[in-house]
Parts: structure tokens; sequence; C-alpha cells
């Protein structure tokens, strides 16, 4: 048995972020992944990590943001995945948006330059009998082969959705005489100065046709083994506007916090918003903007909007199927597979949503994954915190019974247990509620974090 190495199937960010936790703690990693070897629909290179969606990590503030507050979390335990996100900053107001080339080749130079992780190019269908600690972090995109190997051990059907990819159009191509730049309410994040954002504006006769276009336009037809739910947090931009024609205005076309300084007077009806892709700024994302729309519609309606009637586009939306496990039946406390412990599962794979919440069960997976080669116990971390509650919620705090279906989650407060009596805030005035629950928040993230350097310092893990 080869229980002195680690293997982890899989080079995304939780397969990367798994490697390097557990090559930091003194085990020997064999990092396996299929790229180019064997492609995927939505990747585009072999790099590890690659970001295939949005290029945004989502909000950066520690102390009002579950995701931020993980982001914090991570970093204090030494992510690989949020030092290249950090590296690769670009600005995107009070969100923590990359340079994705930058971002997936700061990782990829990382873990090949460690001395305890080798990277193995080529598919693994199923792991080898001898080897005995495995990760398995395939993604969203795991390879048919392994999904259905899986499925046959664990007796329990994965579920499935599609996550759509959002176009990016070239800056020198938006017309700045109609759109202007400036994040909502002003509000300026890290790296950022208030104006990170493109807006281009509509009235409502241009949003009415827009939406009536996006309702009418030929969609992608999926086989009928494809056929999922979409995860609501990433619906396509024309399944929202079939929801309703004013829909898409109070989501990602909203235009509340936005002034346009050629008629402040006169506020615009829908807002397409755009954010910065890359470092040096030339390429930019149609914010909320994932789409099932073949590509010749893509730009016929999308150059209907004002401001991008000449876009030239880096890359158009496309949709891949995102599969993931029925967690809290099939894996336990420690992320195994009930079926064949050997397997322990990290990622997107295991039913959380987003890079950040992706990479946190790859960490987690690889801390787990090095104590195991060592023959010691790893205690999970404490459910205050944001990594100890989105496991809590993956491997059995979510509601599987009658009536309830498994969903992807992303990281948020609803998952913390409530605050004791003496640090929730204290109850003031009607007009102190938004306060009440920004000191909420606030206290949810102290008690996370000071949880979190106990629960370190007890496993003396490197900062």
């Amino acid at each position: 048995m080869q229980s002195d190495v680690i293997h982890i199937i899989g080079g995304g960010l939780a397969g990367s972020e798994a490697a390097w936790q557990a090559a930091q703690a003194g085990a020997q990693v064999l990092l396996h992944e299929m790229r180019p070897e064997v492609s995927t629909p939505a990747h585009q290179t072999d790099r590890l990590a690659e970001l295939v969606c949005s290029n945004s990590f989502r909000a950066d503030d520690a102390t009002q943001n579950a995701v931020g507050l993980l982001h914090e979390e991570m970093r204090r335990l030494g992510s690989l995945v949020m030092a290249s996100a950090d590296e690769a900053r670009t600005p995107a107001g009070a969100a923590l948006a990359v340079d994705r080339d930058l971002f997936s080749q700061a990782v990829t130079d990382a873990l090949a330059a460690h001395p305890r992780v080798t990277l193995v190019r080529g598919e693994i269908p199923y792991p080898p009998a001898d080897w005995s600690n495995v990760i398995v972090a395939t993604g969203p995109l795991t390879s048919p082969a392994l999904a259905q190997e899986v499925r046959v051990r664990s007796g329990a059907d994965s579920l499935a959705f599609f996550d759509a990819i959002a176009p990016i159009v070239h800056l020198d191509s938006i017309d700045m005489e109609i759109a202007w730049r400036q994040s909502r309410y002003d509000k300026a994040g890290p790296g950022g100065d208030g104006a990170d954002y493109i807006n281009c504006p509509m009235d409502r006769e241009t949003y009415e046709r827009f939406v009536a276009a996006l309702v009418a336009a030929p969609k992608t037809e999926f086989r009928p083994w494809e056929d999922a739910p979409y995860f609501e947090g990433c619906l396509p931009i024309e399944v929202m506007a079939e929801r309703g024609p004013e829909t898409l205005r109070h989501g990602p076309m909203k235009p509340f916090g936005l002034t346009n300084p050629r008629a402040p007077e006169r506020k615009p009806y829908a807002v397409v918003q755009l954010r910065q892709d890359n470092r040096l700024g030339t390429l930019w994302n149609m914010v909320g903007f994932q789409t099932k729309m073949k590509h010749a519609a893509q730009v016929e309606i999308f150059r209907t909007i004002p401001a991008l009637e000449k876009a030239v586009f880096a890359r158009l939306g496309g949709v891949h199927r995102n599969t993931f496990l029925n967690s809290p039946q099939v894996l336990d406390g420690a992320l195994r597979l009930k079926a064949d412990p050997r397997l322990r599962f990290a990622g997107q794979v295991t039913g959380v949503e987003g890079y950040v919440e992706s990479a946190a069960m790859g960490l987690l997976a690889g801390r787990m994954a090095a104590a195991q080669s060592r023959n010691e116990a790893f205690a999970p971390p404490p459910p205050t915190t944001a990594l100890g509650a989105l496991l809590a919620h993956v491997t059995g705090g979510a509601l599987t019974g009658a009536g309830h279906a498994f969903q992807p989650m992303n990281i948020n407060f609803g998952l913390f247990p409530p605050l004791a009596d003496d640090e929730a805030p204290a109850k003031g005035p009607r007009r102190q509620r938004g306060q009440r629950g920004r000191d909420r928040k606030a206290a949810l993230s102290a008690r996370a974090l000071r949880d979190l350097d106990a629960w370190r310092s007890d496993l003396n893990l490197a900062a």
C-alpha cells in the first residue's frame, strides 16, 4: 500500500490547494491532471487552477461578508490560492478580482517548484487498489469514467446542474462616450478607487427590446442525459429574462447606486456592468451575463446594448455540466466516501459553490490527508469559523430528507452557529436595525477569527 504518498486527482483550485497544503505539512504528493491529454468543454489551457467562469473571488471584506471572512481564514492558513489571487489582483471595487492568466500561472509555478509535489499528466478512471490515501478534486467537469465509477460504488446518484460562462469584451471596443466608470454607490474596495466598473445605461424602450430578444434567442440544445437544474446563484441571463420583464433590472442589470455623469438628473432604467478581467485592464467581463445562447445570437443581441454596438469579444459565453455528490449522504465528516474510505473528496464536486469555497475544501482535504499519512488524528475547524461552517454543511448540515434536495452552497453567515447572548449586538430602535445587522456580522467574523487562531495554535498549523 502506498500509504506514504498522497494521490490528488484534479489540478483545479481545490486540487492545487490540497496539494500545496499536504506538501507544506510534509507529505509527498502526486498531483494528477488529465489536461492537456484529455480536454474539457470549458478549459482553454493546461495550467493548474485555471478559472473558467468569472475572474472574481467576490467580496474581500472580512468583517461584513462571509466569503471575505473565508478569504482571511485561508490566508491565515497559508493558502496558495489566496496568495496567488493577492498577487494577481485587479481593481474591482469591494471585490477581489484577478488577472486569470497571472493567477493560474502563479499557482502552476509554485506547485512545479515544490520539492514534495510531482505533477503527473493523464486521466485516472478510478484510483488503483494500492492507492490508500487519495483526494478526488475533479470539480464540476469530472470525467465521465470517474464519475460513473464513483456513482456505482457510492450507491447514490450524483446531482448535476449547468454552470454558465459570461462573455469577455475588449476595452478598446467599448464606446466610452456612452458608458462611464463607477462602482455601485462609489464604493472603493482593495486596489480600487470607487470607479472600478464600466456601466452601459439603457432607457426603458431599449431594455424591453433587449429582454424580448433574450427570451426569443436560439439556445444551446442539451442532450437528454444532461437535463439538470441550474444553480440559482449562476443563472443564465436568458433564464432570468424568462422569469419576467423586470427580473433583470432587479438583478444583474439593476440601476441603483449608479449615476450617469452626462445626465445626472436622469436615472437609467437599467445598467449593464462590466468588470476588469485582467491586470492590464484590456479585457472586461459582462457581470452576471452567464449565457447558454448560441454564439451568433450572443454577438447580435449584446451589440444592441448602448456602448457595446461595436464590441469585440475575446470570449463568448458557454455552458458546461457541473456534477456534484449528494455529500451529506455519501461522505463522512472527514470528506471520505463512505463506500470507499480510501477516497477523500474536495472542491466543487462536494457540493460547494464558488472558487473560494472549492479551494477551501481543498485546503481541509489536504490537511486531513497529510494527517492520515502520519497516522495522526485531525480535528476539524470549529463550526463557528467559515471553514468549519462550510465543512459541517456539506457533511451533514444540509437538509436531505423528504422534500429536501441537496443543492450547492456558497459560504454565508446563515451557516454559522448563532452568537451567544453575551456576544450578540444589543437590540435597538427600528431605525438601527441595519446597524444591528452589521454589528452581528462583525461579531460573527470576530468570533470566527478568534476560534480559528485557537484551533490553528492547538494543531500547530503554520500561518
